[in-house]
């Protein structure tokens, strides 16, 4: 016997997954973007630490990108309480996603650094910048304009990968389409419907941060 599609039931649940998908937004932004400043952090520890701190970065950041984001939320939501640090759903899926993040972007501006040439820092001291000069004026373009592409990638990975959020009860997207799901039990409908609004929040995400690279770094990000 053949599927009959019934969109129509779950119209009235449209309006509760776009709201889920704006909490979605709120969690990959907020992780992306402090985790962004903690990567920043690292990266210049690894690059112009003393030997202790880029030791200790460089086991911060092994330990979070080789073991599963996944495992270390679990982590913060399970284990913490052991030690009488309680977290919400929400607070542990946002440290977690932050921490991780901070990991694997410590590992990509690091890059960046690596890719200044000493020859531009040398002439920028030649002409009588002031280290800060010489950091504003020459590194962080340089460094931005290189590493955008894949701050922007790791950006639309980040997006997708709050659907792991539904796992602790954290009312994002997917959490709003399993709890359709299991009243409606209209799963191909439903999960069809969310695959969509995926699709439509990483189009939106790539021609946003397509033109921020154009307009502010003229830089060329592949948009999907």
């Amino acid at each position: 016997m053949l599927m009959q599609l019934q969109y129509g039931q779950i119209v009235q649940y449209i309006p509760d997954f776009f709201a889920g998908a704006l909490v979605a937004l709120e969690l990959s932004v907020l992780a992306f973007l402090i985790g962004v400043i903690l990567g920043l952090v690292g990266a210049a520890t690894i690059t112009y630490g003393n030997m202790p701190a880029r030791i200790a970065v460089r086991c911060y950041v092994s330990f979070f990108t080789n073991t599963p984001q996944l495992v270390q939320i679990f982590f913060l939501f399970f284990a913490l309480p052991e030690f009488g640090i309680l977290l919400s759903p929400y607070q542990a899926v946002l440290l977690g996603m932050t921490l991780n993040a901070a990991g694997y972007l410590t590992e990509i501006q690091r890059a960046g650094f690596q890719s200044i040439q000493r020859a531009e820092v040398e002439a920028a001291e030649t002409l009588g910048f002031s280290r800060v000069q010489t950091v504003w004026y020459v590194i962080a373009p340089h460094i931005i304009r290189a590493l955008y592409p894949a701050l922007s990638n790791h950006y639309i990975l980040m997006t997708l990968g709050t659907s792991m959020a539904a796992i602790f009860g954290v009312e994002e997207l997917t959490g709003r389409a399993l709890n359709a799901n299991a009243i409606s039990f209209r799963s191909f409908e439903i999960f069809s419907v969310t695959a969509l609004i995926y699709i439509g929040l990483t189009i939106v995400a790539s021609v946003i941060l397509y033109a921020l690279g154009r307009y502010f770094f003229r830089v060329k990000v592949k948009v999907f």
